[in-house]
């Protein structure tokens, strides 16, 4: 039996401690767990994560090798290493090259999510320069789940979310808050439908789970 309901996974580069905390300022205390990849210096982990605690009821930690996902929890992947799903349950720290010239890669974390029955996944990828997260949103909409890339107009560098929108995966392309939005309405569709078999949600994407 999985550990959280549903499993979202925000990637983010050049201007994205600003922007994931926009996000997150956003988003009520989901039955989810949220992965966040950011390509940033080790340095800075520490204050991203009192920062992005500061903005969220849910609870925030720096990724620990084991650590369960569960509903209601934040999960940053620490600089200098690839954060990778085992079994859609917990996550695993490893070494490993870089990937798209960063560790961790927001590609790595996406594909390593599994087809499972029981869990839901939505990806995001915000501003950022380079294509990293392009093809783990593929994975992840191929399995099923849902997918957004911010907007251009608000990003600080619109590389990686235009590199995954021309994938031709991506459903939804909007500025962060509206990202916030959309995902707090389908996680909340889900919990409905899944309490009232007779409800089917309002046909997105994200009322689909991996099969």
């Amino acid at each position: 039996m999985a550990n959280c309901s549903t499993i979202i996974i925000v990637g983010a580069s050049t201007g994205g401690p600003q922007t994931v905390r926009s996000l997150m300022t956003r988003l009520p205390v989901l039955d989810a767990c949220v992965l966040i990849v950011l390509h940033m210096p080790k340095y800075i982990n520490a204050s991203v994560r009192k920062s992005m605690s500061a903005v969220t009821p849910m609870k925030v930690e720096l990724a620990a090798d084991g650590m369960a996902l569960e509903n209601g929890l934040i999960l940053i992947a620490p600089s200098e290493t690839h954060m990778v799903l085992e079994n859609n349950q917990r996550v695993r720290l490893v070494d490993g090259k870089k990937v798209n010239y960063v560790r961790p890669s927001i590609d790595i974390t996406m594909k390593s999510v599994t087809r499972d029955g029981d869990v839901h996944v939505i990806g995001i990828v915000l501003t950022g320069m380079g294509s990293d997260g392009a093809k783990g949103i593929s994975h992840i909409k191929d399995l099923g789940g849902a997918t957004f890339a911010q907007d251009e107009s608000t990003c600080v560098v619109y590389g990686m979310p235009k590199a995954a929108v021309e994938t031709g995966k991506v459903d939804f392309i909007l500025p962060p808050e509206e990202i916030a939005d959309k995902v707090a309405e389908m996680i909340g569709n889900m919990r409905d439908s899944q309490a009232d078999p007779g409800i089917q949600g309002n046909g997105s994407p994200s009322a689909v789970k991996l099969k």
